[in-house]
């Protein structure tokens, strides 16, 4: 297996490639910024996949978190959830994936988590990009709300601009993969 901080250039390298763009953007914040990532473009591809699953667990690793889910918010979390969910069966560990819907169906289930959780759980929230953390917050309150316990939040990217430092203040840590700053925008 690769060693870690070459898993580490080869996501930042593939982020620039795929994911970056430089103009004038209105984000889901609200925000203007001269740039967008757009890590879906990064995390739907095979490469992507494999690389967050890789760099996911060994982050969660090192955080000490041991979730039985890994889920958040879809569409950004959904490849990133799938990508450790992947990674931990392929080393034998047992992680499996979950979606919040942003609003309940009327039909079906009527279910705002799908795929695999448990109240009681421990569970980890992942995010493609963390701005201002919203996402990530509205991800808790479903999760928690259905009994579940957050352990910490995983990005792969956080753009340093404050989401993170603001889930922290709220309790809730948050490791990312990797920083505006890694890949050359701030």
């Amino acid at each position: 297996m690769t060693d870690l901080a070459t898993l580490h250039a080869r996501l930042c390298e593939l982020l620039r490639e795929r994911s970056v763009a430089r103009g004038d953007f209105v984000l889901a914040s609200g925000r203007r910024s001269t740039f967008y990532i757009d890590a879906r473009r990064t995390t739907m591809s095979g490469e992507g996949l494999v690389l967050v699953g890789a760099l996911g667990l060994a982050r969660l690793d090192g955080c000490g978190w041991a979730p039985r889910f890994v889920g958040g918010l879809t569409l950004g979390a959904d490849p990133v959830a799938y990508a450790l969910a992947a990674a931990a069966h392929a080393r034998g560990r047992t992680l499996d994936a979950f979606t919040v819907r942003r609003e309940v169906k009327p039909h079906g289930t009527g279910r705002r988590i799908e795929g695999c959780f448990a109240p009681g759980a421990t569970v980890v929230v992942v995010e493609d990009v963390i701005t201002t953390g919203a996402s990530a917050r509205a991800a808790i309150a479903a999760v928690e709300a259905e009994g579940g316990r957050v352990a910490g939040i995983l990005a792969v990217v956080d753009r340093d601009e404050g989401g993170a430092a603001a889930l922290a203040a709220a309790g809730y840590p948050v490791a990312a993969l990797v920083t505006a700053a890694e890949l050359g925008l701030r």
